[in-house]
């Protein structure tokens, strides 16, 4: 399913700029068994830059595997992914990781915070890990200014010194989302980022990436069972036997303004 538009003469036009391509994409998983779970089959999909889209479906039918190949944690069977108009494919493991740390952004279900670092420290590895340790070396305060930052725009601040177990579920949450947000990502995936957090912490976090998406323009592309977020999207898609069907589309991208 892509996001086309059809002009007055019936014509189907693409977006100009995608951000992602992704053309019959396939992908499946040997079972104990012997058998094989298809979790993509003919996947089609195109996402403009600047996107708030939601990923819908039941659980185990390949929405987390489809955002891992969204950002070059895993590889499709077989399929075209373009990101940027470049075919991921081709790139070389050094290439892909290089792109990775460059231009994606991730936040988990599960924070994966490291338990011997601080929150600002947690989220200075996403600079250690981009720029290698000798140049990080060099821009550390460099670094753990911008971490400060960070954490004063998701709204912990007071929190830069404490460890993973001495915050909450919701202030974990808040530190991944700055950890992805170290690099200044054009694109962020959302995994379930609120999948383990209650109702009313779900809700600040939406509001909280629904904001960071309005003020980066990043791309947002977010899998979630969580309909409260679905008032934020400009679209929302379902995967469904393989491939995506449009599950809400708004006659024009979504224009809700999340207030401070």
């Amino acid at each position: 399913m892509s996001n086309h538009h059809q002009n007055e003469d019936g014509v189907i036009e693409k977006p100009q700029d995608l951000v992602y391509q992704v053309e019959d994409l396939h992908k499946s998983f040997a079972l104990p068994d012997g058998n094989r779970l298809t979790v993509l089959s003919g996947a089609n999909l195109d996402v403009a830059r600047g996107e708030f889209l939601l990923i819908k479906g039941q659980s185990g039918i390949g929405k987390s595997t489809f955002l891992h190949i969204l950002g070059l944690l895993d590889h499709p069977d077989r399929g075209t992914l373009l990101l940027d108009g470049v075919d991921v494919q081709k790139l070389s493991r050094k290439a892909k990781a290089h792109t990775r740390a460059e231009k994606i952004g991730f936040v988990f279900q599960f924070y994966h915070l490291l338990p011997e670092f601080t929150a600002v420290e947690n989220i200075m590895m996403s600079g250690k890990i981009e720029h290698g340790p000798l140049a990080w070396m060099s821009r550390k305060k460099e670094s753990r200014e911008r971490a400060r930052y960070l954490l004063d725009l998701v709204g912990i601040a007071d929190r830069a010194e404490h460890r993973p177990n001495q915050l909450s579920g919701g202030e974990r949450q808040r530190v991944a989302l700055a950890r992805a947000l170290f690099n200044e990502p054009s694109i962020m995936l959302c995994d379930e980022p609120t999948g383990n957090l209650d109702v009313k912490t779900s809700d600040a976090i939406h509001e909280l990436i629904a904001k960071l998406a309005q003020e980066t323009g990043q791309t947002m592309i977010v899998v979630t069972h969580d309909k409260s977020l679905e008032f934020y999207a400009s679209r929302i898609l379902a995967l469904t036997d393989g491939g995506f069907v449009e599950h809400r589309m708004p006659s024009t991208p979504s224009q809700n303004v999340v207030s401070d």
